[in-house]
């Protein structure tokens, strides 16, 4: 933590992408870009031999797109952050059926589905990430969640084996959805709808009394069922990488 005199550096090392990748991966530590900023992060980034920068932007900066586009920065996602209450009038208080909490021997289903199920994401449309590589980031991060990562990890069943699921996250009084994923064969039946109803019913047991979610700009399916579900936007951000060649 900085003191009060102190400035957050610019930009900041990020070992368990760089690991996973197999690339220098930094993230930007500011959310505008101006000029003085950009000659500063690509200094630290040519110093630390950095191969790519994360940057997640305010919207509403008008500097921002110019001077990204001046100085090679691709524009790879729209990051939408929904809210609603819990507690609220309509939140679920009884577990759809279904839907229980995941266990060990649901991972290789859980692992199949997050293989492919996150393909609307940043890492899929920027080509400089090896296709593989992000398949196994979803299904690290379903199996990271699992095991402790995630709060808590909901399964809709069929036929006894998990076919869609959603992580639960905890933070204050605030729950969070992190990764929902349907396997395709039993995409359009409901289950990522009863998934949400059991996490506001989770919510409402942890003593939350707000619900937010992350989702693609791109994602207008998972959009529209978090609308269907009393979640309004409360923010809009962009996501850029910035490449480098050695």
């Amino acid at each position: 933590m900085t003191g009060p005199d102190e400035v957050d550096p610019i930009c900041v090392y990020l070992e368990w992408d760089s690991k996973f990748f197999e690339k220098r991966i930094a993230r930007l530590n500011r959310p505008r870009l101006e000029e003085r900023v950009v000659a500063e992060a690509l200094a630290w980034c040519n110093s630390n031999r950095i191969d790519c920068l994360y940057f997640l932007a305010d919207s509403d900066h008008p500097q921002t797109p110019p001077q990204a586009a001046a100085n090679n920065f691709l524009m790879t996602d729209i990051r939408l952050t929904l809210e609603r209450r819990i507690g609220a009038e309509g939140s679920a208080r009884v577990s759809p059926d279904g839907i229980r909490f995941a266990r060990e021997e649901d991972l290789p289903a859980l692992r199949s589905i997050a293989r492919a199920g996150h393909r609307d994401s940043r890492f899929y449309f920027d080509a400089n990430f090896d296709r593989s590589k992000c398949d196994l980031l979803y299904e690290t991060w379903i199996e990271n969640s699992f095991r402790g990562f995630a709060h808590a990890v909901l399964v809709a069943e069929s036929k006894g084996e998990a076919a869609a699921y959603l992580t639960c996250h905890l933070k204050g009084q605030e729950s969070q959805i992190g990764l929902v994923g349907v396997a395709e064969a039993h995409r359009g039946k409901g289950m990522a709808g009863k998934l949400l109803e059991r996490f506001q019913l989770w919510s409402l047991e942890q003593g939350a009394n707000r619900a937010t979610v992350v989702t693609q700009g791109r994602n207008l399916p998972a959009q529209r069922l978090y609308q269907r579900n009393g979640y309004i936007t409360r923010s809009l951000q962009l996501w850029y990488h910035r490449w480098f060649a050695h």
